[in-house]
């Protein structure tokens, strides 16, 4: 990890607008864990998960602030249908936002990240994404696509200080740090339980004796950002899948870095999202993603390996 890559573009422009969020969501949250008023309201679009008021605040704000930047585009909010912002009836560019993952968590001051990705429909990928977190020093995760058609990945402090993200290392599966989404207990946690392969191939010794290999919690898009900066090795969905706004940024941040993303068949999922009109951004939202994400390819081929499917 070296510091002080360019910041390109969009690229720059999105990471201020998520840091000017986090900064005035932050002290509202704080405020709901302390007073023990979390403000939870029913969520109608996805019955099974938590919704605040915040995650509401959160999607209208974005929406003010993205056409400050973007004049036209498509917004794709997990808390609304897509809808055309600005003048042109066709835009090119779909912004996908998540504006409060981990709501449940974040009123309790723990945990709290935000999404935004932003494609390019006539180019069928990504172009800038940037997954924030709202509670940490590392604040922004980030990448985006510059004037030669690379992709770059970088995280940047709560200070300004951005960091190159660049993976060049593949870790053995049994000194891996691998995570997974197990904070439910029947629908996610009893599943991973169950993965008696990968519990054993976690807990084989190395050559000097000592059992490195973990299993972590981690969350949405930002657990893809932790194996792009090296903070673990690994990240797996085999239960019920991660929604498209849950996946996509931390997907296009971690490949951008060098890392990977597998179906459960060892395909590469591609970046193509199929959002070539609004009706299939309205499905896409519909979509769901098991996975492996990791550092290499061969850990995530050895994962799969070790995994079982009913």
């Amino acid at each position: 990890m070296t510091s002080h890559p360019p910041l390109f573009g969009i690229a720059h422009q999105l990471a201020g607008l998520v840091a000017t969020v986090i900064r005035e969501l932050r002290p509202r949250l704080i405020e709901a864990a302390l007073s023990g008023n979390r403000s939870e309201s029913r969520n109608t679009r996805h019955s099974d998960n938590f919704l605040s008021k915040y995650d509401l605040w959160m999607h209208e704000r974005y929406r003010e602030l993205l056409t400050e930047i973007i004049p036209s585009y498509v917004y794709a909010s997990e808390e609304a249908d897509p809808q055309v912002i600005g003048d042109d009836p066709e835009p090119d560019l779909c912004v996908l936002v998540d504006p409060l993952d981990t709501s449940e968590m974040a009123v309790r001051a723990l945990y709290g990240y935000t999404h935004v990705l932003i494609y390019s429909r006539s180019l069928a990928r990504p172009i800038a994404a940037v997954v924030g977190d709202i509670f940490h020093h590392l604040q922004i995760y980030a990448a985006a696509r510059d004037d030669d058609g690379q992709e770059r990945a970088f995280v940047i402090t709560q200070d300004g200080t951005p960091h190159a993200l660049r993976l060049d290392r593949s870790t053995p599966l049994g000194e891996s740090l691998v995570t997974n989404f197990f904070m439910k207990p029947s629908e996610r946690f009893i599943p991973l339980a169950q993965q008696a392969g990968l519990m054993e191939e976690l807990s084989r010794p190395a050559a000097d004796g000592a059992r490195r290999g973990r299993i972590g919690v981690d969350f949405g898009s930002i657990g893809l950002c932790h194996i792009a900066a090296g903070f673990s090795d690994a990240m797996i969905e085999f239960a019920k899948g991660f929604a498209t706004w849950d996946l996509a940024p931390g997907h296009y941040i971690l490949q951008a870095a060098g890392g990977t993303v597998l179906d459960l068949e060892g395909r590469p999922i591609p970046l193509d999202y199929g959002f070539g009109t609004v009706a299939d951004i309205t499905k896409a939202m519909e979509d769901r993603y098991k996975f492996v994400a990791a550092s290499s390819l061969p850990l995530a081929r050895d994962i799969l390996s070790a995994i079982t499917f009913s």
